[in-house]
Parts: C-alpha cells; structure tokens; sequence
C-alpha cells in the first residue's frame, strides 16, 4: 500500500501540477496441455509529475518513490514545461477550474493470495477440460492478475487514492476439422476484483465450458458464409467491440483534433434512433462498471458521458486540456497505465444501451442472414473504417438458427451502418477482458445489447 508522501508537497505547487504515485502489480499462470508455460510476478511503480504552463505541458517520473524523488520530478517537469512555454509560445490561458475534493476507495481486500493459489486453479481446470473434452487438438489455460493502486494530488481537482484490481481465466480450445485445419474459441472469465472473489472451484465453470466446447465442435463441422452485405444479428459481445474499437476510438477528443470523422458529426445523426451509448464511469442501470472509474489522473471527479442519444452525436471524450478547446467541461476521461506514461484521453466503460426486442424475436425475423457470436482480432480507424474477424457465428435460416461458419470477417462504416440497426435486443453483456491500445495499454470495460443490422460479411 503506498504511503501518502504527496500531500506534503503540494505546498510548492507553482502552477497548474499533476503529482502521481503508482504500483501496477501483475501475476501470471499459463497451462499448455498440461505443461506449466508460465509462471511470472511483477511489480513497477514510481512517481510521476506533470505542470502546465502556457497552453504546453512538462512532465517527469522516477521510478524511487521517496521525497527526494518527488522533489526532483516537480522540479524537472516544472523546467520541461517552462522550456516547452518558451519554445512553442502557445500563451493559452489556465485550464478550466474542475470540482474538488478527496476521493479514497479504503474498501480494498489485501492481496494476500499466494502465487500457489493461481497454480492450483489453473492446474485443477487444465485437468478437468482434459478430462472432460476429448476431441481436442490442444488447450490453454492462463490465469492473470492485475493490481493498479494509483495515489494523486493535484493543484486543481480531486486529490484521490485509487485501486481498481481485474482477475481473469482465459481458456482457449482448438480442434481440428475433417480437412485438417485448426478451429479455436476463447473464452475469458473474472472482471473486478480479487482473484479469490471469481475463483474458489474451477468445476463451477463446467457449464460454460460444456457451452464453449459444444460452439467448438459446431464451428469443426462449419460451412463458409456467402459474401456480400446481409442482413445480421450481432451478438453483444460484438456489439460491445464495435461501441469501443469504431465508435468509441472516433470520439476521443484528441483524435477529433487529428481529424476524426465525429468532428465533423456533432449534433447530426450518426446511427438509428435506437441506437444510445455511454461512456460510463463507475456505475450503470443501479450496478457497479467492469472497471470503475471515480476519478481521473488529472484530479476530474467521473462523471458518464453520453456520446450518442437516440441517433444523434452528443459530446466527445475529453481531457483538462481538450476541453478548454471546445469550451467545455471534462467528465474524467484522461488516464494513464503506468507511472511513467503520461495521461490520454481513454475510454472507461463504453456501452450500446439496450433496447425492447426480444434475442429469440430478433432470430425468427431474419430469413437468410447470420448470427455472429464471437470476435477474435480486428481493427478500426479515425474514419470509422472497421474490419473485424468472426470467431463464431451460425446461418439463420427461415428465421431458424442454422449450421455453424468458418471464421470470417466483418467490415464497414460504423456511423453508416449503425444506421441500419432496426432492433436492439432488452439485455446487456459486459466484458472486461481486454486492453486498449492507444500508445499505451489500458484496461476498459465494454458491453452492449445484441443488435440486427445489415453489414458486410466475408466469404471463403
């Protein structure tokens, strides 16, 4: 636990000041039919200080959390920002003033789980999918840890200490389809909190198991799909994926100053009217987010942003800085991973809200279309440009699910496509597993109903 050693520096705080404590402590498990792969703990932590001056920021970070450290990042980002001052001349006023306060989330279970515990788990589970699935070509089970304690004073804000702890099970099964090509599904399980909070009996997870092994031998046995643009159900963790990776990326205030497609789109219809989606920050529907956020790393009090209402673009994502430019206020979007990275403005918990339909109602309206289940890689840009690759899907036929596809992909215009959606199902799924990558890694939460819309698909 990181003793507070910042507060008694904020009494040489010369101007607009970021000061940042934080230990990101990660642990690690993995399981290759039945042969321990891995085996890793690790903690990295420091201090980190950041000024503004001018409209151009300093910044500084040291990797010995001491006084001494902390004097000297202040002074070195204090002189990177006067020089930066000088150089770039920019002679913008201060920031905009945010609310302020203290924020210390003291309910945090002490991380006391010895490493045996994870090897335990992982081994038992590894076992029991060898056990019980025999049609296997190979399995991997990894067990993963990620414990980020941040501490921040700041000249204007919310002074916060911070925890926020992700334990996740990823289990990857491949097989092997008549022809010899290699078909693989994935699944993770956890989310926030203790590793001990997820995990007690790895047969508990022996459903969802039976379920993932069952989709693996469907896809074994799957056909191609035909290409061209259809009419498809997008299963929520798709949706989820697609409110983050084409949507959520494009409204980042920052990349909206480096020419994103949303700059020019606010205030104008950019989906259907039944499409809504939130930024949230720490709660959503009366229940707690994937990875809650209480306060940003510039001292911002969370707050949820709504980006899109019935169809139509509301507001960006900001930071301190980026909302002085479009004369607003921050809602705590800027975030850094690590000690030594500077904040960005990042997604929190970003979600399609749910609709009125029925899944199984939502099925039985398509003739001929598919049902797409799973994502695996894919990628998107400033455009709103997307192509993402199908893991797991299933021909609807008749308004009838129908035989499994072969991996595939999806692609199109996100705000174009989003226009197409006719039903959005009443239920939401969240899913925490991931990393954001935008010059630095970020855990987010992301979720969404299913939704039918007519989008691009892949062929053979």
């Amino acid at each position: 636990m990181l003793d507070n050693l910042l507060g008694a520096h904020k009494s040489v705080f010369t101007g607009y000041t970021e000061l940042r404590a934080q230990i990101n402590t990660t642990r690690n498990v993995s399981f290759l039919a039945g042969n321990m792969v891995g085996n890793s703990q690790s903690s990295e932590g420091g201090v980190s200080a950041r000024v503004y001056k001018g409209g151009t920021y300093g910044f500084a970070s040291g990797a010995e959390y001491s006084n001494d450290s902390i004097k000297n990042v202040l002074a070195a980002a204090g002189s990177n920002a006067a020089f930066m001052d000088k150089h770039v001349n920019k002679n913008l006023p201060p920031l905009p003033h945010v609310e302020g306060g203290k924020i210390e989330l003291t309910t945090r279970a002490e991380n006391n789980i010895p490493q045996s515990v994870l090897i335990d788990y992982t081994r038992t589970l590894d076992s029991l999918v060898a056990d019980r699935y025999k049609k296997l070509l190979s399995r991997t089970v990894v067990a993963n840890c990620l414990d980020i304690e941040k501490l921040l004073a700041v000249s204007d804000g919310a002074d916060s200490h911070f925890y926020q702890l992700r334990s996740m099970v990823y289990v990857i099964l491949t097989a092997e389809t008549d022809d010899g090509v290699p078909v693989e599904l994935f699944k993770p399980f956890g989310g926030f909190g203790q590793f001990d909070a997820h995990f007690t009996d790895p047969a508990l997870l022996t459903a969802e198991l039976d379920n993932l092994y069952d989709s693996l031998m469907h896809k074994r046995e799957g056909v191609y799909s035909k290409a061209g643009l259809c009419k498809c159900i997008m299963h929520p963790d798709l949706a989820g994926i697609l409110a983050h990776e084409a949507v959520g990326h494009t409204v980042e205030a920052d990349l909206v100053l480096g020419g994103s497609v949303a700059g020019h789109n606010l205030g104008k219809q950019v989906a259907s009217e039944l499409i809504s989606m939130v930024d949230f920050a720490h709660t959503a529907f009366g229940k707690p987010c994937p990875l809650p956020v209480y306060v940003d790393d510039e001292g911002t009090i969370a707050q949820d942003a709504v980006l899109i209402e019935k169809g139509i673009l509301k507001s960006f994502m900001h930071s301190k800085e980026s909302a002085q430019h479009f004369n607003t206020q921050p809602q705590g979007n800027a975030r850094a991973f690590k000690f030594s990275d500077e904040p960005l403005i990042r997604m929190r918990n970003t979600a399609i809200l749910p609709g009125t339909s029925k899944l199984d109602d939502m099925i039985a309206s398509i003739d001929d279309g598919y049902y797409l289940v799973k994502t695996g890689n894919g990628q998107a840009d400033t455009t709103g440009e997307f192509m993402f690759s199908i893991g797991l899907g299933y021909e609807i036929k008749n308004g009838k699910l129908g035989k499994a596809i072969r991996e595939t992909t999806i692609s199109g215009v996100a705000f174009e496509m989003l226009k197409t959606v006719d039903m959005v199902s009443d239920d939401m799924v969240w899913d925490c597993a991931g990393f954001c990558g935008k010059k630095q890694p970020m855990t987010v939460g992301m979720g969404g109903p299913a939704i039918r819309c007519d989008i691009n698909i892949g062929g053979r």
